[in-house]
């Protein structure tokens, strides 16, 4: 597979989960594990440019594929637009569902360039925050949703 756009191989047994390849044999530990049922969101990734949660999807179902984790969103020059929003907006508290949440707003505003508080708020249904009422994560989806346009 191409992580990161960077081509890795590994040998894993047929039980192992993607993130578990991502955080214990590749290293990418900010893509978190918050439940191991799917329920939290904390694990999102893209793969083949979609947001999966990585507790969810064997790794050996993500062959050939490309997985993308929050270590590869941002250059040597700066964060990603998301990033920069959730930074700036204050869509964070703790931090553990941050990378997860980022990585499902970027598959939204991908296919919803311009999302309603709504829209946003029933993406998310599957990422949890147990630290704020969610309405600056919100905020920062739509700041990072016109910052993405305008990139």
């Amino acid at each position: 597979m191409t992580v990161n756009g960077k081509a890795v191989t590994a040998d894993v047994e047929d039980r192992t989960l993607l993130v578990q390849l991502l955080r214990e044999q590749l290293g990418l530990t900010g893509t978190h594990v918050g439940c191991d049922t799917s329920q939290c969101g904390a694990c999102v990734v893209h793969v083949n440019g979609a947001s999966v949660k990585s507790c969810s999807v064997l790794a050996a179902q993500c062959n050939n594929a490309k997985v993308l984790t929050i270590e590869g969103l941002a250059d040597s020059q700066a964060l990603h637009p998301m990033q920069q929003a959730f930074k700036d907006n204050h869509g964070l508290q703790c931090g553990f569902c941050t990378p997860g949440m980022i990585m499902s707003a970027i598959d939204l505003v991908q296919n919803n360039p311009d999302p309603t508080d709504a829209e946003i708020r029933d993406w998310l249904e599957g990422n949890i925050c147990r630290c704020t009422g969610y309405q600056n994560i919100v905020s920062s989806i739509q700041a990072g949703a016109r910052m993405m346009q305008s990139r």
